[in-house]
């Protein structure tokens, strides 16, 4: 897997004189059957989540409030996204591994996932994330 197989996706959304509803389906707006969801909020200032990858697991975050950095690493190159908008989300293959930082105050990150959690389908080590790239 690569940089190039993450995207920005565009999700619907629905205006009236109510306000703004995007929705999410399965293996239509995303490309996986959602087993998991969590979403990560009230971070202090400066701090750093993800710094892993996973062998099998998808993910699909969306800024539910707020804003954030997110960069992807495939070992390779590296690429930067700005996520700040709850009708845009992104998608975040296999073998990329991701760091979350730069969270607005009262940003939410919503992820939804491809897999139950199961640790040992983490890389949480980057140097052990990049000698399996190399082995490959």
């Amino acid at each position: 897997m690569s940089i190039q197989d993450c995207e920005l996706v565009q999700l619907p959304q629905v205006t009236d004189s109510r306000g703004h509803l995007t929705f999410i389906e399965n293996n239509r707006h995303i490309t996986f059957e959602i087993k998991r969801v969590f979403y990560i909020y009230d971070l202090p200032s400066g701090v750093e989540r993800g710094g892993h990858a996973n062998k099998k697991m998808q993910e699909f975050l969306i800024a539910i409030s707020g804003s954030f950095d997110i960069m992807l690493d495939d070992g390779y190159k590296k690429k930067k996204y700005h996520l700040n908008r709850p009708n845009y989300g992104l998608y975040i293959c296999p073998m990329i591994w991701s760091t979350i930082d730069q969270f607005s105050p009262g940003s939410v990150c919503l992820a939804l996932v491809s897999t139950f959690y199961d640790e040992s389908d983490y890389y949480r080590h980057y140097p052990d994330f990049i000698q399996e790239i190399n082995d490959k």
